[in-house]
């Protein structure tokens, strides 16, 4: 799908707010109404839009606690990845999972209320995949970026 300069003019601004109404959002890109409106369906269409979501204060939510668990795999083997994979999907506590290279194959960040609530998730979740090699955890004291933000050039083409 191609994106041209108003599509990413309009990305820009339903990043920072999705609830924004049609009129004002069209008035902002410098479009019609209807034409910002079609814009912003066909991008949903396209799947460019993915979702649209309320982001949450994760500790005014009781998740004071953020984890990077780095994962290492017994084997490279697809079905393993795969099967792990599931597993995590499954798990509340993931917030964001990477596949990664390195010496490490995943990284997790994992939100929890209390260390013990963390213990119960490697319990239920990691000490249970046999297929897990060793995982390596470090707790986050501050959180200095957090965006949901996609990068885009808003620049004349």
């Amino acid at each position: 799908m191609e994106i041209d300069r108003l599509d990413r003019k309009i990305l820009a601004v339903l990043q920072t707010n999705n609830r924004i109404a049609n009129v004002d959002l069209a008035e902002e890109v410098g479009l019609s109404p209807p034409a910002c409106l079609k814009r912003v369906k066909r991008l949903r269409e396209g799947k460019v839009i993915v979702r649209d979501v309320s982001i949450v204060n994760p500790s005014l939510a009781g998740n004071k606690l953020t984890l990077i668990v780095s994962i290492e795999m017994e084997r490279d083997r697809g079905d393993i990845y795969s099967q792990f994979r599931q597993s995590i999907e499954r798990a509340s506590e993931v917030t964001q999972c990477y596949e990664i290279t390195g010496g490490y194959d995943f990284m997790l960040i994992v939100a929890v209320r209390d260390i013990q609530a963390y213990e119960q998730f490697i319990e239920r979740v990691l000490h249970q995949d046999r297929n897990i090699r060793k995982f390596h955890t470090s707790v986050s004291t501050k959180t200095v970026k957090y965006t949901t933000e996609v990068n885009l050039d808003c620049s004349p083409e």
